[in-house]
């Protein structure tokens, strides 16, 4: 589901040739400021601030997600939160009450994939013009604590910039707030903290030789016992002893690409999907991958605005101790597939969202027991949002139920490109919105939904103009419930006010 698009050309391109007049409300591009707030425009004055009223307190019940004994708290350790990619939150968040905004510029850097260590600052990998760095972020201030940079990117790959998922994407926090990321020549590095709180480099894992000629890493994660599992863009997956260094790998074949992260379970299984099929995949008794399940889905009859790929935009997404769920990619519109994770048996196939304009690059959110997938047809790079202009509404939910599934709830929000998230805390779903709007003005907003209504209970501004765009970044609750957003110049973030 979800990877770190921003690179140097691209956000070069988007900060200094995307923030162009807009009419005469949203004129002038501005500058893009280390060290100060995100920039904002004079239009911030010409839209709503806040609407809807604050929500009161509504928990959701919800099936356990089991704490991974490599990872660190759930909620905390990856993009997606835990090991069943779950998106959603024990904790409350924002409830709408008095919203406080402030924002952080790190000049044109987008920090996607954030995690929280023990105790409360944010470890993020963030991409920009030097290529991508790995920050550990006060998260009041937003200021940066420390920095290590990693590997660029090869500018003589002839990768396209917009879609390039290879390194710099996907990462995991252990128990011991070390990280464990890939990077853009293919290794994986674990980064630790000193009692300073420096970022240092204290191993890596070369993985090149394992891979095939402009292959590269795209997703890496632990089952759970403890070996890493890492995952090419061109299908090879792999198991590395950490403590031994042994890698064995496994060629899934078929020209199938992976181009999202992945899940695990505490049974040893590890989910996957492919551009053709969903995977389960365990190791052997000497730590080998294998197959244990594959199910080939719908890829449709294109790639659709708004992917990357001409296949599922989703990472597994696993519910209860029975369920794994993807979103394929069917004609005329996107369906939420949910499969029983033991045998890959297929539970029930719902089509979802707008007919002839659905589809999602971003990870479906378990909620309660229940699937939540966002619309992201339209959008095609930050210029798609410039101008007033957004994408193809649409967020809905989906029962799941012991006879099959069925649609709850179909919401009209605009959310283009924000990995949403849940808090079961206080029964809220938040998605990072833009609603279109004929003055031209570009009008950024946190907006939270009711989990079991579908209605919109509030939406705050975060800022007008480009460099609010937040580009495929997730939405993240810190543990003490504070919103984050990452945009395309920096970091946003969003409190309920002292009652």
């Amino acid at each position: 589901m979800l990877r770190l698009r921003t690179t140097a050309a691209l956000v070069a391109v988007v900060l200094t040739a995307a923030l162009v007049p807009a009419g005469p409300v949203q004129a002038g591009a501005l500058p893009v400021d280390p060290g100060g707030p995100i920039p904002s425009l004079p239009s911030d004055e010409l839209v709503p601030r806040f609407e809807g009223a604050p929500a009161v307190r509504n928990p959701l019940e919800h099936p356990l997600v089991p704490q991974h004994p490599f990872l660190s708290p759930n909620g905390t350790s990856s993009m997606h939160n835990d090991a069943y990619s779950t998106d959603a939150y024990d904790v409350s968040g924002p409830l709408g009450r008095d919203l406080s905004v402030t924002s952080r510029s790190y000049g044109v850097r987008e920090c996607a994939t954030m995690t929280f260590d023990s105790r409360g600052r944010i470890v993020a990998l963030c991409g920009g013009l030097e290529g991508f760095t790995m920050m550990l972020i006060h998260p009041e201030t937003l200021d940066p604590i420390s920095e290590l940079t990693m590997p660029g990117r090869d500018a003589t790959s002839g990768r396209n910039p917009l879609t390039d998922i290879c390194g710099g994407t996907y990462f995991f926090l252990d128990g011991h707030d070390r990280a464990f990321a890939t990077t853009t020549t293919s290794e994986i590095w674990k980064v630790r903290q000193t009692p300073g709180g420096e970022l240092v480099k204290v191993r890596s894992w070369p993985l090149a030789r394992h891979l095939g000629e402009e292959d590269c890493l795209v997703a890496v994660a632990p089952d759970w016992q403890g070996r890493v599992w890492f995952f090419s863009q061109h299908g090879t997956v792999g198991t590395l002893d950490r403590r031994t260094g042994r890698v064995a790998t496994l060629d899934l074949g078929r020209n199938e690409d992976i181009v999202n992260s992945v899940s695990a379970d505490e049974a040893g299984g590890i989910y996957a999907v492919s551009t053709h099929a969903a995977y389960r995949l365990d190791a052997d008794r000497r730590g080998r991958p294998r197959v244990t399940w594959r199910r080939t889905y719908d890829r449709g009859s294109t790639k659709k605005p708004g992917m990357l790929s001409r296949g599922s935009g989703t990472s597994p997404t696993l519910l209860g101790r029975r369920w794994v769920a993807i979103a394929d990619n069917a004609d005329p519109r996107t369906r939420i597939l949910v499969y029983d994770r033991r045998t890959g048996a297929r539970h029930c196939r719902v089509p979802v969202l707008a007919r002839g304009a659905s589809t999602t690059e971003n990870s479906l959110v378990a909620a309660g027991r229940s699937f939540i997938i966002e619309n992201n047809y339209g959008y095609e790079g930050p210029q798609t949002t410039t101008l007033g202009r957004s994408t193809t509404p649409g967020v809905a939910r989906v029962l799941l139920r012991r006879d099959g599934c069925r649609v709850a709830w179909t919401s009209s929000a605009t959310a283009p490109t924000s990995v949403p998230k849940a808090s079961h805390g206080n029964g809220l779903l938040y998605v990072y919105t833009k609603p279109p709007r004929p003055d031209g003005i570009d009008a950024w907003y946190l907006t939270a939904l009711d989990i079991r209504s579908g209605k919109t209970v509030w939406s705050r501004l975060t800022g007008t103009g480009t460099q609010w765009n937040n580009h495929y970044a997730a939405i993240y609750l810190g543990p003490d419930g504070t919103a984050y957003v990452a945009t395309l110049a920096g970091l946003v973030r969003v409190a309920d006010g002292r009652p």
